[in-house]
């Protein structure tokens, strides 16, 4: 695998085979791509090796290690080490020092996550907080799905707030009179509609709505 540059293109090293690790491998592996799984605990590494083509079980903090894996040839690399700070802190800057140009790590907290930017993390995510957080929006059921990204911008689907039915888009001036902008409409039994000036909201109609995530937040608390 490792020695296929051409193949190596879009390859992803994914380093930690817990629950999240492990879930990013596998859907990285069913989207197509070439996936490296590396833990350091053999069981894990056995649970997976019936699931992923490609398994090691390594000490990933040391860059020795690392460079006799190839590791450096891999344009993507992931550390999803969670339990082990020092574990992930030194894999990530044992993975900078290799030159990965695009590195993604799992963070436990926001300190956790200075110190895997200040030694190399292109990325870092919090996978528990970010699921908090988005349960969080849908469990009043104002919100049917959330999705929030880093500079504050937000898209949500919602239903459509009874003041603006039976109105255009156009009519209702989401935009002045609320800072947001509808993407589309679904209507029960139609298919989904992008949204235009003269496109008529219904009651029960679902909004796929875009904007900054405090106004998204004010707008689907309408419904």
């Amino acid at each position: 695998m490792a020695k296929n540059s051409d193949k190596l293109s879009d390859s992803v090293v994914v380093i930690g085979l817990g629950r999240f690790g492990g879930a990013v491998a596998q859907s990285l592996t069913q989207l197509g791509h070439d996936v490296l799984a590396i833990d350091q605990d053999e069981r894990l590494v056995q649970e997976w090796s019936s699931r992923l083509a490609h398994v090691v079980q390594a000490n990933t903090t040391s860059v020795e290690v690392l460079t006799q894996l190839s590791c450096r040839q891999f344009p993507h690399a992931v550390v999803a080490i969670g339990s082990d700070i020092e574990a992930s802190v030194l894999t990530v800057l044992a993975l900078a020092d290799l030159g990965v140009p695009d590195i993604w790590a799992k963070a436990v907290s926001a300190r956790h996550g200075r110190i895997l930017e200040r030694t190399g993390a292109h990325h870092v995510v919090y996978p528990e907080a970010s699921m908090g957080e988005r349960v969080a929006h849908l469990v009043t059921g104002k919100m049917i799905d959330f999705i929030e990204f880093d500079d504050g911008y937000a898209i949500a689907k919602t239903r459509a707030p009874r003041e603006i039915a039976g109105k255009t888009l156009a009519e209702s001036a989401l935009r002045s009179h609320h800072g947001v902008t509808i993407v589309g409409v679904k209507r029960p039994r139609t298919d989904f509609t992008y949204a235009r000036p003269e496109t008529m909201v219904e009651p029960g109609d679902i909004l796929i709505v875009a904007g900054p995530t405090r106004l998204v937040e004010t707008f689907a608390g309408r419904t």
